[in-house]
């Protein structure tokens, strides 16, 4: 199990949007049809409940529903849970998510305004301690975290198989894989950063655009794979501008455009839930532009 988790990193990794309905409530079937079709096109790891999946906005039953929808739709695909909040909050997501069958978990950065590099370890080992049988992925965002400090929780954990990585920070980045090398270390910070971690060690990157462009996600990863830095930089051109306009505003934008593209594309609503807010019209008009540029099939929505 650990080692297939471990394969699967070294890939695209889906994060998955959340749809709503009119009424505010998880879109099941528009859930589905969103994460079969990235298995569809090819993507083997699906992470329910990530920061693109509205995670903070989810209570705790629909953070578990959201974890069998994925189960339910992902065929052959290892699906990863995104645990986090509190210490005990995150063990009870994991160990619900073990028992729905999760084959691993991602235990999201902790939220708090102090915490230590030894914190960070006792935090992530509780999750992990909780789940033995399941692989874990830390979500690192904090520039705290030394490479000492990864290499501490690596010891004591054997079950921790990865880290995404997304600090944009990609020296950094590179020593860190030198110095704990027995993980897999993840570009979390999509297609924009990906041909530049790939040098760093990064042989997975996490996407949100996956679910709008699988085919193009892939591709990048297979030219990055190949080692054809100018086959993958001329399609990271095409792809960064929708990438730019996802990060506009500090990033308030990264889940609105996904899901206004998805809207367009007839694959959901826009809606997003506070503190997100959807798109202003003049920029719906720049996600339809990208998306012809794209070659996808705009609709009216």
């Amino acid at each position: 199990m650990l080692d297939d988790v471990r394969r699967v990193l070294s890939s695209v990794v889906s994060i998955p949007v959340t749809p709503f309905d009119g009424l505010g409530r998880i879109d099941e079937p528009a859930y589905a049809a969103v994460v079969s079709r990235m298995v569809a096109a090819g993507i083997t790891a699906v992470t329910p409940n990530g920061n693109t999946g509205e995670f903070y906005s989810l209570s705790t039953a629909e953070l578990n529903r959201v974890v069998a929808l994925a189960l339910e739709s992902a065929g052959e695909a290892r699906v990863i849970a995104g645990v986090g909040h509190d210490t005990g909050s995150a063990v009870r997501l994991a160990t619900e998510a073990a028992k729905l069958g999760a084959h691993a978990v991602m235990v999201h950065q902790p939220v708090h305004p102090y915490q230590s590099e030894e914190g960070w370890v006792d935090y992530h080992r509780a999750v992990a301690e909780a789940v033995p049988g399941l692989g874990v992925v830390c979500y690192l965002r904090s520039p705290l975290i030394t490479p000492g400090t990864v290499r501490a929780l690596v010891d004591a954990c054997p079950n921790v198989v990865g880290v995404k990585y997304a600090l944009p920070d990609p020296v950094r980045f590179a020593e860190m894989t030198v110095e704990v090398p027995e993980v897999t270390w993840v570009c979390g910070l999509a297609e924009s950063w990906a041909p530049f971690y790939w040098m760093g060690g990064a042989r997975g990157f996490t996407s949100g655009l996956v679910a709008i462009v699988p085919e193009l996600s892939l591709e990048l990863h297979g030219l990055l794979q190949a080692g054809d830095t100018g086959g993958a930089m001329r399609l990271w051109q095409r792809l960064k501008p929708i990438e730019d306009l996802r990060a506009r505003r500090g990033n308030a934008n990264n889940v609105s455009v996904l899901k206004e593209a998805l809207a367009q594309l007839g694959l959901c609503r826009r809606d997003v839930r506070p503190p997100i807010s959807v798109l202003p019209d003049g920029e719906r008009d720049e996600v339809t532009a990208v998306l012809r540029s794209l070659r996808l099939p705009v609709g009216a929505a």
